[in-house]
């Protein structure tokens, strides 16, 4: 890999962190392992070719272009998070993957797409995840932070509720948006 490549590859990177927190190459690595996949494996019930899946790990490509997958991932993450935590079990991950594999992504917050399967009304993380998804179409985190920074001094409840939720972690913003439910 030549020095124009090299730097390419680490500007994709940082884009990455921005947009999803870290390089996909983590993320995506994390998933394989927490998970008990493959990399062809993930490629499939994320949507993606194997070969889209190598690009964006390796840094030659930084964005997924598709919603639908953004919301596959975020998905993944949260079930690897209760795989890990063991409120699910290895069974019980290998159906969940298939019902994500399926969705098609979409709006929860009116109703279309991507349902829980034991109920029609979309569950807070689905929600939370929802707000993430649609914040970080409109910016990267680093620009939602600036402006939330911006906003801070007179707006402090708003500058709040962009960081939390534009550049948090999931966790964090459905603890966030329980705490301001009545």
């Amino acid at each position: 890999m030549d020095a124009a490549q090299q730097e390419a590859t680490a500007r994709a990177r940082e884009l990455q962190r921005s947009w999803y927190g870290e390089p996909l190459g983590a993320l995506f690595r994390r998933l394989i392992d927490d998970l008990g996949l493959n990399q062809a494996r993930l490629a499939a019930v994320l949507g993606l070719s194997a070969p889209m899946l190598s690009q964006l790990m390796s840094g030659q490509r930084a964005k997924i272009g598709n919603p639908a997958v953004v919301q596959r991932v975020q998905a993944l993450q949260e079930l690897a998070s209760q795989v890990a935590d063991g409120s699910v079990s290895a069974g019980e991950a290998t159906d969940r993957m298939e019902e994500i594999k399926k969705s098609q992504g979409g709006s929860v917050l009116t109703g279309t797409g991507q349902t829980s399967s034991t109920s029609g009304a979309p569950t807070v993380r689905r929600v939370v995840r929802e707000i993430q998804s649609l914040l970080r179409s409109v910016a990267a985190a680093g620009d939602i932070i600036d402006a939330a920074d911006s906003l801070a001094p007179t707006h402090p409840e708003l500058a709040e509720f962009l960081k939390v939720y534009g550049a948090g972690r999931t966790a964090d913003a459905v603890a966030h948006y329980e705490g301001h439910q009545s």
